[in-house]
């Protein structure tokens, strides 16, 4: 898991789609929803530390995005 400087777990009661709970806790491995819950926002929050680096990496030259 991803440490973070303040760490504020809050009760949340979201609605979400079961299936997509249950898939990714396939995916990832974990025991229970909440686990994977956090494991997926530490994915997404890692993601976007990448996405950001690769954006600085294409003004030099570095990476082409395929997609855009």
């Amino acid at each position: 898991m991803l440490a973070s400087s303040v760490n504020m777990e809050r009760h949340k009661h979201l609605k979400l789609d079961q299936s997509k709970i249950d898939r990714a806790r396939k995916i990832l491995g974990a025991k229970t929803e909440q686990e994977t819950v956090a494991r997926a926002l530490d994915l997404v929050l890692a993601e976007g530390r990448i996405v950001k680096v690769h954006r600085r990496l294409k003004g030099v030259g570095g990476f082409e995005d395929a997609f855009g």
